[in-house]
């Protein structure tokens, strides 16, 4: 799924900068200041970890309904005792691959393309929900599994949170990473859809003044739309000179985008990961990274990796219908893509034609 690099990778870039991988393993193997959640979706802070806790513990009746037939095969899963036990004991003696649990039996992909498929790897997912285990290394490109009681450190604190503790202190950090938001783009972004009575809970927020009803002008009224109280002081200071615009390129699976409703909404900016798209329906490309323009989004670019080479192919570039196509813009995009290009060691960029005519001169 990572044409250019993995999403993870891509998505610290765009906000950092010029970083080393090797600290982000640091921060997740050794300092075990970050962990992996979801196998491997979600890059959590270790200091989250209470929140996550309750989760697991009540997992697979702390999915929501968004999760459609996820419960129904996380019971099913759950019920296989024997197989859990014989990869619990495989992990007693140390970390694994999947290749290298007595039980595993190679496959072909799972139909959501994100899993092996096998038995093996269906239930680590699930042992990952519950929290018996945890992705402790990685080797190249596949996941080291471990057990979580032997991976994590000892001040970790594992505090069951009730239901409604945790939906008050989970919707707080989506609501302070998102600025404003909807009920609906609370449930979906953090911590992926495992509220289940999320309206409720932020009505108490509300009374207590924790969080605030604001209107953003040009959005539907609809539905409510909240700030966090700490929150307050930085919207009010939007206007100043406080706040420096920049450009950079987003992974085709970052937190901004991921609501496409949300995304249209706020920035007039349709998109869609055409990776999962037949060929013949692919109106931009394969790997389409959004381009961000201060507060807007003005464009795409689709990027591959010629690793053979190293180069980072522009296969084609799209400016937004209203983008500003002066050259103060387009050398900016090509600033950028060279940078994104050193950060992942390649020695060349190359370009298509398929660049906008406003661009052209700059991105050669």
């Amino acid at each position: 799924m990572d044409a250019v690099a993995p999403s993870h990778i891509i998505a610290l870039w765009s906000r950092i900068g010029n970083f080393r991988p090797s600290d982000l393993d640091s921060l997740l193997f050794e300092e075990k200041k970050l962990f992996l959640h979801q196998a491997p979706a979600m890059i959590v802070l270790t200091e989250d970890y209470p929140l996550f806790y309750s989760l697991m513990r009540r997992y697979p009746e702390s999915l929501s309904k968004s999760w459609g037939g996820w419960k129904v095969r996380a019971r099913k899963y759950l019920v296989m005792h024997e197989l859990r036990k014989r990869i619990l004991n495989d992990l007693k003696s140390g970390p694994l691959l999947l290749s290298q649990f007595r039980d595993h039996v190679r496959t072909g992909r799972a139909a959501d393309g994100w899993t092996s498929g096998s038995d093996v790897s269906n239930m680590l997912f699930h042992l990952q929900m519950t929290g018996d285990v945890m992705i402790v290394g990685h080797q190249g490109n596949q996941n080291i599994w471990g057990l979580s009681g032997k991976f994590l450190p000892s001040w970790v604190e594992r505090k069951n949170l009730t239901e409604e503790e945790f939906e008050r202190e989970a919707a707080q950090r989506a609501l302070q990473a998102l600025g404003t938001a909807t009920p609906r783009e609370i449930h979906v972004y953090f911590p992926r859809a495992r509220y289940l009575n999320l309206k409720e809970n932020l009505e108490h927020l509300r009374e207590e003044s924790t969080i605030h009803r604001v209107h953003v002008t040009g959005l539907e009224a609809k539905d409510e739309r909240y700030i966090h109280d700490k929150d307050v002081e930085l919207l009010e200071s939007m206007n100043s000179d406080a706040w420096q615009p920049r450009t950079s390129l987003l992974s085709p699976f970052d937190n901004l985008i991921c609501l496409r409703s949300r995304t249209n909404k706020i920035f007039g900016f349709d998109y869609m990961h055409e990776n999962f798209l037949p060929e013949s329906k692919r109106k931009f490309g394969t790997f389409v990274h959004p381009i961000l323009y201060g507060d807007k989004l003005i464009g795409r670019a689709d990027l591959l990796m010629d690793k053979k080479n190293e180069k980072l192919m522009v296969n084609s570039l799209h400016a937004e219908r209203g983008a500003p196509g002066d050259k103060e813009v387009s050398s900016k995009i090509r600033q950028t893509i060279q940078q994104f290009a050193e950060f992942l060691g390649t020695k060349e960029v190359a370009y298509t034609a398929r660049v906008p005519a406003a661009w052209k001169n700059s991105l050669r």
